[in-house]
């Protein structure tokens, strides 16, 4: 490889990152731009794929969770569960701005940790603009809110945020089992749960506590509409289709929990996912698939497929053992002892503060092929899971920080905007900015105590977490905040 490949690479990577950070076309296209450049330059070098090579370093596993995920939220979402969920939270709140907050961004995380972040503020955040006109409330602090929790309950599982998608679909037993280094350490649906959960749980009621300090003028006070009149306009559209979807998503989910038990190749998330949505499409529309195939969003995939080009090629270059390189020889400088708590540390922290200024996605695919690197280093002698979770609590919760930070986040602009209100990067960064440091130092707590300390007993950091969570989850009605105090006053719409 010529001395100046990693430099041109190292440019490319820049170049496409200006593409999609200042929007100067649409991410789909940088990426596609960035695909072929890459391969341009390849074959310049003198070591250029063919077809089918390229065809092979795209991730079908991303890919097909995506797919199978958009359709089965799809026709899900044609049932009105979510809207009947958000007139719900609203009977719940009591009239209370602010309770009607943390129940809809709660409902935002379970969801999120579930399904697609992307695809939860899709479907959320027009029933929340409507709801806010309903009630002559501002919609903008509600849906940065909303955003933040997607992002913070999307850690939680493989297929709740793209970077977690990428991440599980890179480092799963099947992907790293030519991998004679790291065969036996790949992560599942499970692990995900297992570690970087309780991290989520730690992190909820500290950031509802900063949330009102943050947003306390567009989340206070009470408004009072007849919830019955509610009920019936953002009701359940189709019974029948909620009961056939829904048995199919439960047992999309179930299987998700339990396919870590089964090796066999081809029980994996993304069949998993394409199982569910072409069981869902026979007994919902076995004829008509048009409008779901239409649902998926194809510029998403497209996206996705340039960038793993992209990615794969600049590993070629040499781009990815030159970050893993540097990133290395700082954590040899650390006492062996040691190692570990730096790795993790400077992962976390990287991750989060890049996360936060570009598209956490791109970020992940480039850090995933280092963090395999890291671990395959056996002078490091680093396991690969404390590198992946610290990767992926990074890239999540810092894709907070800014309007840019998380395609969530960019979905939820795009969706306010059109509605006519405007969220700024200002106003965004204002919000997300904080949030992000705190639940980053809170995550930083949770994977040192887990994994950087090397402790005498291994009930004390069990011990520790459980105690942080406990924490945690008993704030909880104290943010959530008395029952109000004026009576209803219903307004008919």
């Amino acid at each position: 490889m010529p001395s100046w490949a990693i430099p041109a690479a190292f440019a490319i990577l820049l170049g496409v990152y200006a593409l999609i950070i200042f929007e100067l076309v649409h991410r789909a296209l940088a990426a596609a731009i960035g695909a072929v450049i890459v391969v341009i330059t390849l074959h310049a070098i003198g070591d250029g794929p063919d077809l089918g090579t390229i065809v092979t370093w795209i991730d079908e596993e991303t890919l097909g969770l995506l797919i199978g995920m958009m359709i089965i939220v799809d026709i899900l979402g044609k049932t009105g569960v979510f809207e009947w969920a958000a007139v719900q939270a609203y009977a719940m709140s009591g009239g209370s701005i602010w309770r009607l907050s943390i129940i809809l961004c709660t409902i935002t995380a379970v969801f999120s940790a579930f399904l697609d972040n992307v695809t939860t503020i899709l479907l959320i955040v027009p029933v929340t603009i409507q709801i806010a006109r309903v009630l002559g409330i501002e919609p903008i602090p509600l849906i940065i809110a909303e955003v933040m929790f997607s992002n913070i309950g999307g850690a939680a599982t493989q297929i709740g945020d793209p970077p977690n998608i990428i991440i599980g679909a890179q480092l799963s037993p099947q992907a790293l089992s030519s991998n004679v280094m790291l065969a036996d350490q790949g992560i599942t649906f499970v692990d995900f749960i297992i570690h970087v959960g309780p991290a989520v749980v730690i992190c909820m009621a500290p950031s509802f506590w900063l949330l009102k300090k943050l947003e306390m003028d567009g989340l206070s006070g009470e408004r009072h509409r007849n919830v019955e009149l509610l009920k019936i306009r953002y009701g359940i559209k189709d019974k029948d289709l909620l009961k056939k979807s829904g048995a199919i998503l439960a047992l999309v989910i179930f299987a998700f929990f339990a396919h870590s038990s089964f090796h066999h190749p081809i029980f994996t998330v993304a069949t998993i996912a394409l199982g569910g949505a072409v069981l869902m499409l026979l007994v919902t529309s076995p004829h008509h698939v048009e409008e779901q195939f239409d649902a998926v969003e194809w510029t998403t995939i497209i996206f996705f497929a340039g960038l793993f080009i992209m990615i794969h090629g600049l590993e070629f270059m040499g781009l990815i053992d030159a970050i893993a390189d540097g990133i290395s020889d700082t954590i040899k400088q650390a006492d062996e002892s040691n190692r570990l708590m730096v790795a993790v540390l400077l992962l976390l922290w990287v991750s989060a503060i890049a996360s936060a200024f570009i598209d956490n996605i791109p970020y992940t695919a480039t850090m995933v092929p280092v963090v395999i690197e890291l671990a395959s280093n056996p002078e490091l002698g680093l396991a690969l899971g404390p590198l992946a979770w610290a990767l992926a609590l990074g890239a999540c919760l810092g894709g907070n920080g800014t309007i840019i930070g998380a395609s969530a986040n960019v979905v939820a602009a795009g969706l306010a905007e059109e509605a006519g209100y405007d969220i700024s990067f200002n106003r965004f960064f204002k919000t997300g900015f904080p949030i992000m440091i705190l639940t980053v130092t809170l995550a930083t707590a949770y994977c040192v105590v887990r994994y950087a300390i090397e402790w005498s007993n291994d009930v004390i950091p069990v011990a520790i977490i459980a105690g942080m969570m406990v924490v945690s989850v008993s704030l909880t009605p104290m943010i959530y905040g008395p029952a109000p105090s004026s009576p209803p006053d219903f307004e008919l719409e």
